[in-house]
């Protein structure tokens, strides 16, 4: 196990994308109106893609049109001091093709809130580092 110098382990590219599977929120850092944005989202993992469904006129549908962007998920136990966290980071992409809308709207990935939300977002890790807290 490979600590860093805080004292936290070290997690290998496969164990941040398991961890990222696990995880029902995270959360997508984008620039809006040249500041840094940060907005919770559901989001589902496929072939290592992180998918996103949003609105087809939100900021963040038109924010990450083409852009870096970064993602993080992490799921921590205060009781127990243990918890993980990983970072995604790299370029999203709106989804346009037709086949490639059908294939990520059978995906289990429901919008929480009302609305039509039928723009999705993929975003390839290009970097993507994690760390973990255990006792």
């Amino acid at each position: 196990m490979k600590l860093d110098s805080a004292g936290l382990e070290i997690l290998s590219g496969g164990e941040c994308l398991n961890l990222l599977a696990s995880a029902p929120i995270g959360r997508i850092v984008f620039t809006d109106r040249a500041l840094p944005a940060v907005q919770p989202v559901n989001f589902c993992l496929l072939d290592g893609n992180i998918v996103i469904r949003t609105a087809p006129g939100s900021k963040l549908a038109a924010a990450a049109r083409n852009a870096v962007v970064a993602f993080e998920a992490d799921d921590f136990d205060a009781t127990f001091r243990t918890g993980w966290s990983v970072t995604a980071v790299g370029h999203a992409r709106a989804v346009s093709e037709p086949d490639e809308i059908a294939r990520l709207s059978a995906l289990p990935l429901t919008p929480w809130v009302p609305g039509t939300h039928d723009h999705f977002i993929v975003m390839a890790p290009e970097q993507i580092s994690g760390r973990r807290l255990s006792r």
